[in-house]
Formats: C-alpha cells, structure tokens, sequence
C-alpha cells in the first residue's frame, strides 16, 4: 500500500516522513517541544530496516557538525532543535550554506528570547529568513500549519536541498508540533547507493574513488577577490530560487476589503477569525505564505490597491510585518498584531485587533 493514514503529532510526522524519504541520518539533541522527533525516531529504530543512522549527540553544536559531515560525503541528513537550540547551530549552517551542501533543519519554535518558555513562539523568522548565522546566506525556508504539511514538507525540503544544493528549513512551533491530526504518510523510498550517491551528487567527498579525482569541501578562502567571487555564485542561485520557489495560500480575497497575512499555527487561527469577521459584515481574506523566504511579495502586492488594509498576525513582536510592508511599498496601511512569550492569539482578539488597527 503507497499511502497509509495515520493519527500523529507533528514531530511525530516529521520522524515517520524522513524515515520514509530513505533519509540517510538523523543527529540531534533533545529540547522542548520538538523531542518526540528524536524520539519516534529511536523507537523506529529504521537502522535495522532501512540503514538510516539516528544518533542522540552531545549537544546542538555536535548535531550540525555531523549534519556537515555527512551532507558532504552526498548523504540526505538532517537534525531538529527548538529556538536557543537553534541558535547554537548557526554557526554550522553558515558553513553548510557556504559549502552549498544539501541538508533539512528543523525547528520547533518556542518562546524566547534566552531559554524563554517551552510554549509555543513564532520568534524565529528573523533567524531563519534574515540568515541567523554570518555571511550573506540565504535558507530556504518553509513554514507548515498541519500535520500533513509537516510530513510533505520533510520530502519536499529534501528535494529542494538537493536541488539547489543548500539547506532547506521547515520553520513550524510547538503547537504544529505537538497538535494530531490524520496524515497520510508517503510511500517508502529506498536510500540511495553509494553507486547512486557518486552519479548524483559529483561534488560530494568520497574518500579516493579510482574513478574519479577526490573533492575537499572547505569554506575557507583567505583571496578576497576569490570570496568574492564565491559570494557572487551564491547570490545568483539565490535569485534563481527567488525566481522557481515561491509558495503562497489565499483565501477569501478576491472581495477582500482587508486581509490577514500569517504563517504556521498563526494562520490556523487567522482562518476562523476571518469567519468570525465576514459574518459581521467585514470582508476579510487571508494570505498564508508557505515559503517564508522566497518571500510571497507579488501574491501579497497583487491586492495593495483593492483593499483598506493589511493585518499581519504573528506569535511575536512583528517579524514577518517588515516583509510585508516592503512588499506592498506604501500602497496600503500595514499594521501588526502579535502575542509574545508563548501566549497563542484567539480568533476574537484578531478580530478585534482588526476592528482596533483599521476601524472597520
């Protein structure tokens, strides 16, 4: 059977997803609320099925190291954390990005900043879409608000990866993470020979084929005009995915006088309010951009000059509003509304957040 229902929790999704994808290794460390991704994983056990490596490291630091080592030798690898666990990554992910390495992040985002609260947070965008780490690095970056997306975002991210060969991140929070809902799972897919691995990927460190000379990856260039070159490569791949991957949900807004734009749980939420308020008369519609870099500007600028307002609605202090209002330039009143530390914003205080901001 190629595809299977179950009832999961997001993380829970993710593990079985990348298990399926005939993902090559997971290495990562425990932290609230994302620990059932490593969890599900031992308690699968795929080493014994599929040969898929899972290893509890030492710390967050270890994980992306050896996400590194094995993204350079060609391998689907991947790792999870949530937001300060992340944080501690950066460094790592700046170095993948530069060695244009394919790999799949995943981060659980919790409220901060510092250790913060283990309840859900939104607080990251800046990190994943700004480039956390240093260096003009770009992540692409997608963004679930289901339990299905968590799993078809694991295969897509992959894909991506590969593709571009750069690391992809799926950007989701603790109530995505935690929620259940039904999934349908995708088929198995074998794991890629080491045959395969040498056609595919001819950048990949293989130790000494004889059929081929070997590849040192290093991110290291002490020639400035060669960094510079270097740069340069990277941009014009990052303004090609800008042009091929850009992913965006509307609802409701072709009658639109005001539209929400929320991402993950946010935009959930952000789809009841906008029931709430079209049965008081207010035309509302609701833009979800799913890849939050390449950001959806022209989805959300395609309305700017039929509508009263824009409402962005974010679990924290206003993120992704600067992106919106660069996408719009002007044409239209953007406001914010967000709950920070972990609170979770209800439908009716977007409403009334709506009500407040524009006066409708």
């Amino acid at each position: 059977m190629s595809e299977e229902i179950f009832l999961l929790k997001g993380n829970e999704a993710i593990a079985h997803a990348a298990i399926r994808y005939g993902a090559d290794g997971y290495f990562g460390y425990p932290i609230t609320p994302q620990s059932e991704i490593l969890e599900t994983l031992m308690a699968e056990a795929p080493w014994r099925t599929t040969g898929m490596v899972v290893l509890q490291a030492e710390s967050e630091t270890a994980s992306i190291n050896m996400v590194y080592g094995g993204a350079g030798c060609g391998k689907a690898v991947m790792t999870s954390s949530s937001s300060p666990g992340m944080s501690l990554m950066m460094e790592g992910v700046s170095y993948i990005a530069a060695g244009e390495l394919p790999c799949l992040l995943v981060n659980v985002m919790r409220g901060g900043p510092g250790l913060g609260t283990i309840q859900p947070s939104q607080a990251d965008y800046f990190q994943a879409v700004k480039g956390g780490g240093h260096g003009d690095y770009k992540l692409l970056t997608l963004a679930p608000n289901s339990v299905q997306e968590m799993s078809d975002f694991v295969v897509m991210g992959f894909d991506l990866a590969f593709k571009y060969q750069t690391p992809v991140m799926i950007l989701t929070d603790g109530v995505i993470g935690q929620m259940m809902e039904k999934v349908k799972l995708p088929a198995f897919k074998r794991r890629r020979t080491d045959t395969e691995i040498r056609e595919q990927c001819p950048w990949a460190t293989l130790g000494k084929p004889a059929d081929r000379k070997p590849n040192v990856i290093t991110t290291l260039e002490l020639d400035s005009h060669k960094m510079e070159i270097n740069n340069l490569r990277l941009q014009a791949k990052y303004k090609k995915i800008e042009k091929e991957v850009c992913l965006s949900e509307e609802i409701n807004c072709e009658d639109a006088d005001y539209i929400l734009v929320a991402f993950g749980s946010a935009a959930r939420i952000c789809q009841k309010a906008m029931d709430l308020a079209r049965a008081q008369g207010i035309k509302v519609g609701l833009i979800r951009p799913i890849t939050l870099w390449p950001f959806p500007s022209k989805a959300i600028d395609k309305y700017s000059s039929k509508i009263k307002g824009i409402l962005t609605v974010e679990m924290n202090a206003g993120q992704m509003v600067e992106d919106v209002r660069l996408a719009v330039n002007g044409k239209v009143k953007v406001e914010h509304y967000g709950r920070l530390g972990g609170i979770v914003p209800t439908p009716a205080e977007v409403v009334d957040a709506l009500q407040n901001k524009f006066d409708c």
